[in-house]
């Protein structure tokens, strides 16, 4: 669940609100449905959708506080009839959206809102930071996630996070998407993620000797111990560990693992595991950082890096290899009248809309339907709910664990060949008979 952090709806861009000021004046109080989906993208076969509760827990509190309307007032573009009027305005539209979690691909609504038209317009911006970033973050998390083939990932991005929100949502998204937890204490605390964490490299030189450190450390955290070994040499600092390793043992304690974060990751992991297996020391983790995402972790458990869990940071949180999704909102249906854009390139589909997964024989994905809201396909299973009507929720939040089953359960129908982060694989979407038919009316 998410706990309230208001944001405020100067959360946007200024166009949202003089053309809300427009519709103001001209009475145009229609409602309007807008449909939130993403464009093709060179990078990325699928799409994991994140950011819904955010969406949610913001529009249920959504108003303009006193210093907003000043703020606005103090700009001199609006008329005190308007500033009077968003002085009243709360969100009282529904929202028609996949859960958190599910697999979308290319062109297919992941979020549709129906409501006044001002409404709807003003929380545009919003809407597609808010599912737009956390969508990205869940998508390369799960690339991750898959690649490293059942050995835990936390996410260490907060550092370089571009900027604390980001930071929070990398944490929560990439916990969906399969992370075992976090070292971001704040979303740890906010969102109940478990948090992980080792020592730094200035912790090992704040000792004479880098034993003196392992020992100390140990000292406080007899269980929970993971000794950051390439401070000097990493070959040295693996037999120190094991040194202290070995005292823990006899002191009835256990060493949990040893982390690398430097250095030829293929030749020193093998090297680092026979020192600790000579010792007796099997259970004891190797652990690897520095620089991680989903294709050095390929490149190196392809070529037999003895990595037994990742922390994973830079890349992932700014989801280096692309680092934008593509995510649109677009009108698709005012005041009862069906409503297409046409620009070259950027055309979109008018009407309210459904996506339809088709399951084969053996439970895997076989390919996606865009068709109208009201159209029912045989063998085929409606993905979007009402998850909010009239501004108030269908329904009380998901766990985030159960969020993060449901993800889970989503990728293992996902055929492999989609999961590939070398070759592109487009996946099969296609538009009903309905929604093709509704098109040519216009």
């Amino acid at each position: 669940m998410i706990k309230a952090q208001r944001i405020g709806p100067l959360f946007t861009d200024l166009y949202e609100l003089t053309m809300a000021a427009s519709y103001f004046d001209r009475h145009i109080e229609g409602n309007a449905t807008f449909s939130l989906f993403a464009r093709e993208s060179a990078a990325r076969n699928f799409f994991v959708s994140a950011g819904l509760e955010t969406v949610l827990a913001e529009l249920a509190c959504f108003a303009f506080a006193d210093q907003e309307i000043a703020y606005l007032k103090d700009t001199g573009l609006f008329a005190d009839d308007f500033l009077s009027f968003l002085k009243t305005l709360r969100f009282k539209g529904s929202i028609f959206a996949m859960p958190e979690g599910s697999i979308f691909f290319p062109d297919e609504p992941v979020l549709e809102v129906t409501a006044p038209i001002i409404q709807a317009q003003i929380i545009e911006t919003f809407l597609l930071n808010a599912i737009g970033s956390q969508s990205l973050f869940a998508s390369k998390g799960a690339r991750c996630f898959h690649t490293a083939d059942g050995r835990p990932l936390v996410d260490f991005s907060l550092r370089r996070a571009q900027g604390q929100d980001a930071g929070l949502n990398v944490a929560r998204s990439t916990y969906i998407s399969g992370f075992a937890g976090t070292s971001n204490l704040l979303a740890g605390q906010r969102y109940n993620i478990p948090v992980s964490g080792t020592m730094a490299h200035s912790y090992i030189s704040t000792f004479e000797h880098e034993i003196d450190a392992f020992r100390a450390y140990a000292a406080i955290y007899p269980d929970h111990s993971v000794f950051l070994i390439d401070t000097y040499d990493t070959i040295e600092g693996a037999r120190q560990a094991v040194q202290v390793g070995l005292e823990m043992k006899k002191q009835g304690h256990a060493l949990k693992g040893v982390r690398l974060d430097s250095g030829d990751m293929i030749d020193l992991t093998c090297r680092v595991r026979d020192i600790l297996d000579k010792a007796g020391l099997f259970e004891v983790k190797i652990y690897a950082s520095s620089g991680f995402d989903e294709f050095k972790i390929h490149e190196l458990l392809t070529n037999g890096a003895r990595i037994d869990a990742f922390g994973v940071g830079t890349k992932v949180g700014s989801s280096a290899d692309a680092p934008y999704l593509d995510v649109v909102y677009k009108l698709v249906k005012f005041n009862g009248r069906l409503v297409r854009k046409l620009s070259p390139g950027k055309k979109t589909l008018a009407g309210e809309k459904q996506v339809f997964r088709k399951i084969d024989a053996g439970g895997f994905y076989a390919g996606d339907i865009i068709g109208l809201r009201d159209e029912a396909i045989d063998g085929a299973t409606p993905l979007l709910s009402y998850v909010m009507r009239q501004g108030e929720r269908v329904s009380l939040p998901p766990a985030l664990e159960d969020i993060r089953t449901d993800f889970k359960s989503n990728f293992s129908a996902l055929p492999d060949k989609y999961k590939s982060i070398h070759q592109r694989h487009p996946y099969p979407v296609e538009l009903s008979e309905g929604l093709v038919a509704a098109q040519k009316e216009i």
